[in-house]
């Protein structure tokens, strides 16, 4: 069951990491080739894409940590691996935390690119920071 997981968890995050460094490193900057009407076209296709294939992935994802994480809810929280741990589900959390400030600023209008992109950036950051703590458990 930790193998599946894992793999589940490992693929997860591959998907939603892939999909913000598309959003953030490649498209960011290649939208502005476009003309403005091609711009917004095809921004809210891949808002509205991504949107769909994202939610599924972060249950998926925060599932299967928790799931991981339940493997080592016994074990005694001291050194360096419950540091590290602790570690990556604090960023975990921070990224939730994320989520939630862009829903309220999207619930209450107050989104503006410049943040869209800064709350991406940030979460971008966050997941790849979390790799390389998942690098350093072992």
């Amino acid at each position: 069951m930790y193998s599946g997981l894992l793999i589940v968890h490992l693929l997860a995050a591959i998907a939603f990491i892939g999909t913000l460094f598309f959003e953030v490193v490649i498209w960011h900057s290649a939208r502005e080739e476009l003309v403005w009407s091609a711009q917004f076209m095809s921004e809210q296709a891949i808002a509205r894409r991504s949107r769909r294939v994202l939610h599924g992935v972060v249950v998926v994802l925060y599932g299967a940590g928790i799931g991981l994480a339940w493997h080592y809810w016994s074990m005694p929280w001291t050194g360096r691996f419950a540091l590290l741990l602790g570690l990556k589900i604090t960023l975990a959390l921070s990224i939730i935390g994320h989520y939630l400030l862009l829903a309220y600023l999207l619930t209450h209008k107050r989104l503006s690119p410049k943040r869209a992109l800064w709350i991406r950036r940030s979460i971008l950051a966050h997941m790849v920071l979390i790799v390389i703590l998942a690098k350093s458990l072992w």
